[in-house]
């Protein structure tokens, strides 16, 4: 095969790669470090189509043994004059995307970099197709078909497995144009590669569940236990003030007995002393320690506090505080985080449960949000991520995790001030920290603009689908590299399942077409048939259904509400000592709640013992 300067005559004969046999030819007028323009005819006298020269075209421009390869961007005539019926002179505007070589070996390689510029003159015409295939060629042994170039449907588009994970990534678009499915896809790619990989999806819709059937299983609040004592201090106060700013002097005296709490039940596990006036310098355990505590224990150290001689100023808050606590224990909709009667064991399973150890064929937990108290989602989404870069960190990268944070503009909002900190410093951790630990990150979002833009910048591959906002467009355009940037001004027509696609995972920016989703595989889409089948009888909506459920949801599917908080009531059991932690094993399945049992299974076994030795770093790690 030719590779030098020949384009012409019988060599053009014999490449069997070009995309058209006798190609229309252009001549470069113009050149600059980035940008060339090329003067063509267009006509009768022309054999070329009418869509030669048009935007998104890739352009080959013949220079020295190479050829450069470029992105139309723009096209115009001279004098705004247009010949009907004869032949006019076009000016095709490209951007630079990089250069197909010849190897001695024959084959074609592409890379980024321009090594020659083209002289004025040098011919350019439409790329041939073995250049099309260098350009778009695999990365690696991890590199996957994702779906086909929207150009030419006979290239296939590929990424980066390893680069896409390890890099972090990012979906983003308007809503209805995909992204729910072109998530979904990349994660089936993802498992393919990376069975090992545990996945973890914040699914404020509840919609995901049902797209991954065979390779995830459905958290909620009512198969899954995840008690209070997890939560940090923050994480704990956003949760019993309802979202709102916490009142300063309540606050300290939550931390203060809190730990205090804490330490009351580490102090019981070694045998130690407690009073309520400990010194600080005696103590070893933090407020953030995951250390087990009855809640029982901190309303009783409240009222001790209450009876204190010198505590006058404090009682109006202690007695704030303490309705606080009772009200939203008794809160049947809380029940999943404070009706716990386990101790460090409650926290193997939950970790056991969420992060898939052992994952027994089905590495993805779609978490879902949708059901929980609004109160509580900010919380729950800050532990999730908080964990996920805890675990991959502790495990010593034996355990990797993937966090997908989907409408990511609800934890990591532009705006400082907005949004719940925890959950943005969770988050930011894990852009910025998690790959030394494997810890990774996808953020799916439809408002890129919203988003925090170092967070987002710290994903090194993205996936622009249509976007229609102008301050959207520019953050994408602000980060697409060289001469790919008039790339961006495709995103607000594109259609349904393509994007503009570039970052580290791919040999070049590309505008691609994902494949298309199975229709039983698609988000949400067993929700909506659903929804279709049960909400209408006899073409009526079924009111009594719609209060039924309108209760169940005040309840939170719960078969009663429980009483006062009381003494004997298994909210305020003590919790088991640390010396349960042995006992626990395996990931209860889907349609269970956690149980504590025994496996006889090695591998289970082998799993079950790296957990405890998780939760027992986790421990340290506070502690220290």
């Amino acid at each position: 095969m030719n590779t030098g300067g020949d384009i012409d005559g019988n060599a053009e004969m014999k490449d069997r790669g070009f995309v058209q046999r006798n190609r229309t030819e252009g001549h470069v007028i113009q050149c600059d470090g980035e940008r060339a323009i090329i003067a063509a005819l267009s006509g009768p006298s022309s054999t070329a189509s009418d869509d030669y020269w048009t935007v998104g075209q890739l352009i080959s421009i013949q220079s020295g043994g190479n050829r450069l390869v470029g992105l139309v961007h723009n096209v115009t005539v001279p004098d705004n004059a247009w010949a009907r019926g004869g032949d006019n002179i076009v000016h095709v505007h490209v951007e630079f995307l990089g250069e197909v070589r010849g190897e001695p070996d024959g084959l074609m390689t592409f890379s980024g970099g321009i090594s020659r510029y083209p002289y004025p003159g040098a011919i350019a015409h439409r790329i041939r197709a073995t250049d099309l295939s260098a350009v778009y060629a695999q990365m690696g042994q991890t590199s996957v078909p994702i779906g086909a170039l929207t150009q030419d449907a006979s290239v296939p588009a590929y990424v980066s497995v390893e680069d896409l994970i390890s890099r972090h990534f990012a979906v983003v678009g308007t809503t209805g144009v995909g992204k729910s499915s072109a998530v979904m896809l990349l994660l089936r790619r993802i498992v393919l590669q990376r069975p090992d990989l545990r996945i973890l999806i914040l699914d404020p819709h509840n919609e995901f569940a049902g797209a991954f059937p065979d390779l995830a299983i459905a958290v909620d609040q009512t198969n899954i236990e995840l008690p209070f004592w997890m939560l940090r201090l923050d994480e704990f106060a956003d949760v019993i003030f309802r979202g709102r700013t916490p009142e300063p002097m309540e606050y300290d005296i939550l931390r203060d007995l809190v730990q205090l709490a804490r330490e009351k039940t580490s102090d019981s596990e070694t045998g130690g002393r407690q009073t309520l006036r400990r010194k600080l310098s005696d103590r070893t355990v933090s407020v953030d320690t995951p250390i087990a505590y009855r809640l029982r224990d901190l309303l009783t150290l409240i009222e001790d506090r209450i009876g204190l001689l010198d505590s006058k100023a404090e009682r109006p808050y202690l007695r704030n505080l303490k309705a606080r606590l009772e009200s939203i224990a008794s809160d049947p909709r809380f029940r999943f985080m404070f009706a716990v009667t386990g101790g460090p064991e409650t926290m193997r399973q939950a970790i056991a449960r969420i992060f898939r150890i052992p994952h027994n064929g089905k590495p993805i937990c779609t978490f879902q949000l949708a059901g929980l108290p609004s109160e509580v989602v900010n919380a729950v989404a800050s532990v999730l991520c908080r964990l996920s870069f805890d675990i991959a960190m502790s495990s010593e990268g034996s355990l990797q995790t993937l966090v997908i944070c989907e409408e990511a503009h609800r934890y990591i909002p532009a705006d400082k001030d907005a949004g719940f900190w925890p959950t943005r410093q969770a988050i930011a951790r894990i852009a910025k920290e998690g790959r030394k630990y494997g810890s990774y990150l996808g953020v799916i979002s439809q408002r890129p603009g919203e988003l925090d833009a170092t967070i987002l910048s710290q994903c090194n591959s993205i996936f622009a689908m249509r976007l229609g906002n102008e301050r959207d467009q520019e953050i994408i355009k602000g980060a697409l590299r060289g001469g790919a940037r008039s790339m961006a001004g495709f995103l607000s027509s594109i259609a349904n399942r393509e994007a503009i696609a570039f970052g580290e995972a791919f040999s070049t920016p590309m505008r691609l077409t994902f494949e298309t989703v199975p229709p039983h595989q698609l988000p949400g889409r067993r929700k909506a048939e659903s929804l279709t089948a049960s909400w209408q009888v006899d073409d009526k909506i079924a009111l009594d259904r719609i209060v039924d459920r309108l209760r169940s949801f005040e309840n939170n599917a719960q078969t009663g509400a429980p009483e006062k908080p009381s003494e004997d009531s298994d909210l305020l059991e003590r919790p088991s000592t640390i010396n349960r932690l042995e006992t626990v094993t395996a990931a209860p399945i889907a349609s269970e709640r956690p149980v504590a049992v025994v496996s006889h299974n090695s591998e289970t076994a082998q799993s079950m013992k790296k957990l405890g030795d998780l939760v027992r770093n986790f421990r340290k790690d506070y502690e220290s």
